[in-house]
């Protein structure tokens, strides 16, 4: 009869225990103010933080860890920094516990929306005055990409965008340029003058000798068709090379 009573206490206590930290790591038992959801329709979208706005797009965390909780590790592992978030695959997402492939897929999208978002604005400053109004334009684009991509901006006669064009897409070294198809889009277009532009994933500015006969290469074709090649841009997550600028054109 006494085993039967401490087998029954201790089952009670496990039970008590296991119930209490499993409620203590429920969104549901905090306080109003304090779920992300609740506070983002009474405070506004402004008033949450990075880990509470990424909990929201998971939902749930795991059984030992709250959905914010979870969401602070893995902003951790991205030194809290929502760009070097957005370079993390699927795979990587997944390595946390609590986030399978349907929770890393929705990280994923609305991190690519944001991406496009900063695109979208940049792309509003349609006039180019600068290599910096170049920078601002495509860095949100391409800057923080794992691997390469080239793109062409296309201008009118004011120097206003018509349209920017992603012309190829490559890995972690180089990608290949089409030139017929470069001049090929500004004729339809209407273009008369282009500004080139590429990533360095490596976060490297210098440009490689392929960077600097493709550019040549691309200036004496439009000279043909009196295209002016305005300018050629190297860009990283932060800064940006300008052949223009450097003289190199």
């Amino acid at each position: 009869m006494i085993f039967q009573f401490k087998d029954t206490l201790l089952s009670l206590l496990k039970s008590n225990i296991v119930g209490s930290n499993t409620t203590s790591f429920s969104i549901k038992s905090w306080n109003e103010d304090d779920r992300p959801r609740e506070k983002l329709l009474l405070k506004g979208r402004a008033a949450l933080s990075d880990a509470e706005l990424v909990a929201i797009l998971i939902g749930s965390g795991s059984r030992d860890e709250s959905a914010v909780s979870l969401s602070q590790r893995i902003l951790a592992s991205a030194d809290n920094n929502l760009s070097e978030l957005g370079k993390l695959s699927i795979q990587d997402l997944m390595q946390f516990k609590g986030i399978g492939e349907a929770k890393a897929i929705t990280i994923a999208a609305a991190l690519e929306l944001g991406r496009r978002r900063r695109g979208e604005e940049a792309l509003q400053k349609k006039k180019i005055t600068s290599s910096l109004s170049v920078f601002e334009l495509m860095q949100p684009i391409i800057g923080d990409l794992a691997h390469e991509e080239f793109w062409i901006v296309y201008l009118n006669n004011s120097n206003k965008v018509l349209q920017t064009t992603q012309l190829s897409k490559g890995g972690m070294t180089g990608t290949v340029v089409d030139v017929r198809l470069v001049f090929k889009n500004a004729i339809q277009l209407g273009a008369v003058a282009v500004i080139l532009a590429h990533n360095h994933p490596s976060g490297t500015l210098k440009p490689s000798q392929a960077d600097i006969q493709l550019t040549k290469k691309l200036k004496t074709a439009g000279e043909s068709l009196d295209i002016k090649v305005l300018d050629h841009l190297i860009v990283t997550e932060k800064a940006y090379f300008s052949f223009a600028d450097e003289q190199m054109l």
